[in-house]
């Protein structure tokens, strides 16, 4: 077989402005973490070679696909978080895509405009920006913001004198008035999306993006569905990248694959074939969501013996979980429903916020794991305020629970090592 070499793209990153000598140091680093958590497991599925291949090309092939996108006329939005409706954007005719968080960057430029002790996520989106290190935002035509909490409300101020940043009202309760302020909010977004697009939203056109959206989400379903049996059929870190991937791959593409990994995946529980063997421990974790390249948490884990079963948080079951209903008839109606599945999401943002817990409870419950590790990033004032009351419901209900405060450095990893093991053993 002729190898190829791999394509060079150093001018289409030039054209977005990226600073080339740190874009390729990053890249670099990636591909290392990458290489030492993913490319080391024994016992992959097949399927996970798609996993490796978006990854390989995540700063290269799928920015070329946005940069054509756009020279025909379409328009990309960026995006921090779940509560933006995938649906909407869509059905306008845009793409959108995930920004870059996940790793510490250009931390000493972040500190000379916010706080030090400003969460992770936070200082690591406005570090890529700043360092002009992501393509993904370069390549967004709007940046939608939410204010899930203060910190990022007020970051997309500061991000607003960089690029074009338009933010959406996340109501911080669940009443009734906080449902109609949202579906308010959710039209707001319709004009919004319509204006920068210049296509106008018809019932079909939502219909069909309710459908796509809503079948990626059953693609990732089945894949979490075949991780209730013993031994799971795919790693943790396997199946977040996926959760991950889902963020930023072209959704027809990334659904065919995923359920293509999931028809093996189902297989391979019918042929009792696992990554890990039948009775190693099996974790649920929790909490604050993993943004790509965040592996650190599961990457310890599972070289520690265990096996992380489902992840209830927002790089998890709360992306795909629920969907939205597809009865709708008219545009209304179905923005009524987009606006109630968004809603029904629980975040930490939200008080009271008893859903999660109950999710985390019942969760345990259905993956049969043998305990919980809740983890919160340094200075996310909301998982760590809420963290009390998770531990003491899962501990009430009888699960072992490990409480974790972490950031994206690696400062921490033989720590956390130390503490994971004896969690492990203590099961």
């Amino acid at each position: 077989m002729t190898e190829t070499a791999a394509p060079d793209y150093h001018q289409m990153w030039a054209e977005l402005g990226l600073d080339l000598p740190t874009h390729d140091a990053l890249l670099q680093a990636v591909g290392s973490m990458y290489g030492d958590a993913y490319l080391t497991q024994a016992n992959r599925p097949k399927g996970t070679d798609y996993l490796d291949f978006v990854l390989s090309e995540v700063h290269g092939l799928r920015i070329k696909e946005l940069a054509d996108f756009r020279k025909s006329g379409g328009k990309v939005f960026g995006t921090f978080c779940l509560y933006v409706p995938e649906e909407i954007i869509r059905a306008a005719g845009g793409w959108n895509v995930g920004l870059c968080a996940g790793a510490e960057f250009a931390y000493d430029q972040v500190e000379q405009i916010m706080p030090r002790n400003t969460c992770a996520l936070i200082k690591s989106a406005t570090g890529f920006k700043l360092a002009k290190v992501c393509p993904y935002f370069e390549s967004s035509d709007l940046v939608i913001g939410e204010t899930t909490c203060d910190g990022k409300k007020k970051a997309y101020e500061l991000l607003g004198k960089m690029h074009n940043v338009w933010v959406m009202e996340l109501p911080q309760m669940k009443r009734p008035e906080d449902l109609a302020m949202w579906k308010a909010e959710i039209r707001n977004l319709v004009k919004k999306a319509e204006e920068t697009t210049g296509t106008t939203i018809t019932a079909e056109s939502l219909r069909a993006a309710i459908t796509e959206v809503n079948d990626k989400r059953r693609a990732l379903r089945r894949i979490a569905a075949t991780c209730t049996a013993d031994p799971a059929p795919i790693s943790g870190k396997d199946r977040l990248l996926a959760t991950q991937v889902a963020f930023y791959d072209d959704v027809p593409r990334f659904t065919q694959m995923m359920n293509a990994l999931a028809d093996e995946l189902e297989q391979r529980v019918a042929n009792g074939q696992g990554v890990a063997p039948k009775g190693a421990k099996r974790i649920l974790v929790t909490g604050t969501p993993m943004a790509l390249p965040n592996w650190k948490l599961h990457d310890i884990i599972e070289k520690s013996g265990a096996v992380v079963v489902a992840e209830e948080m927002c790089t998890g079951s709360r992306y795909y979980t629920k969907l939205v209903a597809e009865d709708g008839e008219s545009v209304d109606a179905m923005l009524d429903d987009i606006a109630e599945k968004y809603l029904d999401i629980n975040c930490a943002c939200f008080t009271p916020n008893q859903g999660r817990i109950d999710d985390v409870i019942q969760m345990a419950k259905d993956y049969h794991a043998d305990g919980v590790i809740d983890i919160s990033l340094q200075f996310c004032g909301l998982y760590e305020m809420e963290s009390h009351n998770v531990e003491q419901a899962v501990r009430d209900a009888g699960f072992p629970v490990l409480k974790i405060t972490t950031d994206y450095s690696m400062e921490d990893v033989g720590q956390l090592s130390t503490r994971i093991e004896a969690f492990l053993e203590m099961l």
